[in-house]
């Protein structure tokens, strides 16, 4: 049984004021004019995941702005799983502040996040994504994160532990507060979490790169992962005990050249993600733009490949104008890759014409509106499994 989404119901939600859309096949091409809801429906579902969806947006901003607007918003999704059907919700809690977000699982609360990212997956590319290799690295942190925790659900309670530890740290030493019990203790948190996140991430990358050097990404070019971190350089000579107490070391005898940085200058969070082309060595952050671009799909679909490996399902893929910079043969690769995978696709794009070679395989949606409306020029494909 392969993950599906069979039903997906929006309310006020982004330019959606009331959406119910059941996908007709597992691929799915939404396109439209810049502005109609393609994106505002592919982040939809991607925050039926734990985590703040393909945008990173904020609570507040998910609601439909207008008079008519209640202010209040809502996801919810009907899956076909390997456990059987499933209903994920998300969106503002009614007598809540906006800010506020809170999940369902079948109806009612769940205990953690971890129960939905067990049975749930997705993975996405974006536009923004394009510019990974030119910005800081704090961006190509979170997308190996978004990795990592689609693999391992646990890997965010150790980031989102390491950076409260490391927020309450910089605020004591901003202070000039020197107790020193009170920062080992936090410097005891920092380096706990940090290594733990750090072995995640390790453990990610080893993985893609195995899968990857087998030709999950073909006919994509073999991208190669790297982990730029101390912590991790450490890991792959010594047991994890030792880097902790190196780290907790570190920390302690920083403390003054940390409070005159603002931040720690060690830890999980100097991190950064590395990405060449396994078979040329060439760099993500020399390559051209559409090398650029080759090597992130080939990316994702390596990930997939893991994703399914490891946990029995293939996860989402949703992509959003992931034809951008592909030239026709990539962009012919690409569609032939995403008919063979046994995943759920929903892509993207500003004209109808771009997904044709599609037909007889996707369903073509034209946004606008806040609606979703089948376009005459597919026809129509064997339904989604398990689809109610």
């Amino acid at each position: 049984m392969t993950l599906r989404l069979t039903r997906l119901t929006l309310t006020d939600f982004r330019n959606y004021r009331s959406l119910v859309w059941r996908p007709a096949a597992r691929i799915s091409a939404v396109f439209g004019p810049n502005g109609s809801g393609k994106t505002n429906l592919l982040e939809a579902v991607s925050l039926l995941v734990p985590g703040r969806g393909l945008r990173g947006a904020r609570s507040a901003e998910f609601a439909r702005r207008g008079p008519d607007a209640s202010g209040r918003w809502g996801v919810a999704g009907r899956f076909a799983t390997q456990a059987g059907p499933m209903e994920v919700g998300t969106g503002s809690v009614p007598d809540g502040t906006a800010d506020r977000r809170v999940f369902r699982l079948d109806g009612a609360a769940p205990r953690n996040q971890g129960e939905i990212a067990a049975r749930v997956a997705a993975v996405w590319l974006t536009p923004q994504m394009d510019r990974l290799f030119v910005e800081g690295t704090s961006g190509r942190r979170r997308f190996l994160d978004r990795l990592a925790w689609a693999l391992e659900p646990s890997h965010a309670r150790e980031v989102a532990a390491h950076d409260t530890a490391m927020a309450s740290r910089n605020r004591l030493l901003a202070e000039a507060r020197t107790d020193a019990a009170w920062l080992a203790g936090i410097e005891d948190a920092m380096a706990r979490h940090g290594v733990a996140a750090t072995a995640a991430r390790a453990g990610l990358v080893a993985r893609l790169n195995a899968v990857l050097e087998q030709g999950a990404a073909a006919p994509f070019p073999a991208a190669r992962l790297a982990l730029l971190c101390p912590i991790a350089e450490r890991l792959a000579a010594g047991p994890a005990l030792a880097v902790e107490d190196w780290l907790r070391e570190t920390l302690a005898a920083n403390r003054a050249r940390d409070a005159a940085a603002g931040s720690a200058t060690v830890g999980a969070h100097r991190a950064d993600m590395g990405l060449a082309d396994a078979e040329s060595g060439l760099t993500a952050a020399l390559a051209s733009t559409g090398q650029q671009k080759a090597l992130l799909i080939g990316l994702i679909l390596g990930h997939a490949a893991l994703i399914a490996e490891a946990r029995g399902f293939a996860p989402l893929l949703l992509l959003d104008e992931p034809c951008v910079h592909l030239d026709p043969e990539r962009r012919a690769a690409l569609f032939a890759a995403l008919a063979r995978l046994p995943a759920q696709a929903l892509l993207t794009g500003t004209d109808a014409e771009t997904f044709f070679p599609l037909r007889g395989v996707a369903e073509g949606l034209r946004a606008g509106g806040g609606e979703l409306r089948p376009d005459e020029g597919f026809p129509a494909v064997a339904p989604v499994p398990g689809a109610l």
